[in-house]
């Protein structure tokens, strides 16, 4: 009778933990949850940004995330996904997008990306926004991936970084300028430039914004990566072999059958993330 119940009963054990996992936790009245906006510098700028502080006392480990060509999807599920897991969640928006000042240009995408993990290495800015500096780690959604992939191979001292289906803004660079115009003209919402500029500097750039390239970089700390039926599947395997081929035995990959913005798949990814976020701090 008992193992034709287990089954049963391990079935209802994992649902509960299910729930559980999407349960808000109690408040901390000392400690509440939060939200602050931030006006982060960047290359004599400051862009926008907002902090999703856990609950809790002391500091906490904090994940940055990036958003993609043009970042009308941010991801914001999962900014709150992993406060609910106690970690701090902070997203931003590169020069020239979104309302922060400049002009957009895409080699300056990984480059605010890594001025705001330098930026939140402060002390007077950990201490405020209960930031454990040496827990920092990066997730990006497709172009987003690709400035995570570029900003993390940069700095061995993350704790590690997620791609989500990561873009290969250099394969995209091997088009013909009709068609990267073209591409550009279909993700210019709120960026401050045109499609001719962004057509012009991947053209130009391609060899330069290779994911592959930043192969090396990655092989030094962890990494996840999340992959989809969306096309770039491919170019983020190809850079999963490049690291192995580093030595690296630290890259998880898992596939969703979903398309490039997860839509049918939100919950899930935001476990597999937050799962993965929970193994590094252990």
């Amino acid at each position: 009778m008992f193992r034709r119940l287990f089954p049963l009963f391990a079935l209802i054990l994992l649902s509960v933990g299910q729930v559980q996992a999407d349960v808000d936790p109690p408040r901390d009245p000392a400690h509440p949850a939060r939200v602050e906006v931030l006006h982060i510098p960047s290359a004599g700028l400051e862009i926008n940004g907002l902090a999703y502080v856990a609950s809790g006392p002391g500091t906490h480990p904090t994940l940055v995330i990036c958003h993609g060509w043009p970042g009308n999807e941010k991801n914001l599920d999962l900014a709150q996904a992993v406060r609910r897991a106690g970690w701090n969640a902070i997203t931003f928006n590169y020069r020239g997008s979104w309302g922060s000042p400049g002009e957009f240009h895409f080699v300056q995408v990984s480059e605010d990306a890594t001025a705001v993990i330098a930026w939140l290495r402060r002390p007077e800015v950990a201490a405020r926004l209960a930031v454990d500096p040496h827990r920092i780690a990066i997730a990006g959604h497709s172009m987003g991936g690709w400035a995570t992939a570029r900003a993390a191979a940069a700095d061995p001292t993350l704790l590690g970084a997620i791609l989500i289906a990561p873009a290969d803004m250099g394969g995209l660079g091997k088009l013909s300028r009709g068609d990267v115009v073209k591409a550009a003209a279909a993700n210019a919402e709120t960026l401050v430039t045109t499609p001719e500029k962004m057509a012009d500097e991947l053209l130009a750039q391609s060899e330069a914004f290779s994911l592959t390239r930043t192969a090396p970089g990655l092989a030094k700390i962890p990494l996840l990566v999340l992959t989809a039926d969306d096309g770039l599947a491919a170019s983020a395997n190809s850079l999963v072999a490049a690291i192995r081929t580093q030595g690296s035995t630290r890259v998880q990959t898992q596939h969703f059958n979903t398309d490039h913005s997860w839509s049918d798949a939100r919950l899930a990814l935001a476990s597999s993330i937050v799962e993965w976020l929970q193994g590094m701090t252990k």
